[in-house]
């Protein structure tokens, strides 16, 4: 089961241009977007865990998701 609400996921399609949003199209981009997560969330506890931190920090995610970009 997924984690991310399915309806937030259509609005952001929504709001970045996409007119309709069908079902199956819907359901992978929740499993696409919390497969990147889980990587973006990994990378950035790295960094974190090597700054000697537990809590991530805006700056973790900022340098994860440069290695995304």
């Amino acid at each position: 089961m997924a984690d991310l609400p399915v309806a937030a996921v259509v609005r952001v399609a929504k709001n970045n241009g996409a007119e309709r949003v069908g079902a199956d199209a819907a359901a992978i981009m929740v499993a696409k977007t919390e497969e990147f997560l889980g990587q973006l969330v990994k990378e950035a506890n790295k960094l974190a865990i090597h700054a000697g931190r537990k809590t991530l920090k805006e700056e973790d995610i900022e340098m994860a998701a440069e290695k995304f970009a």
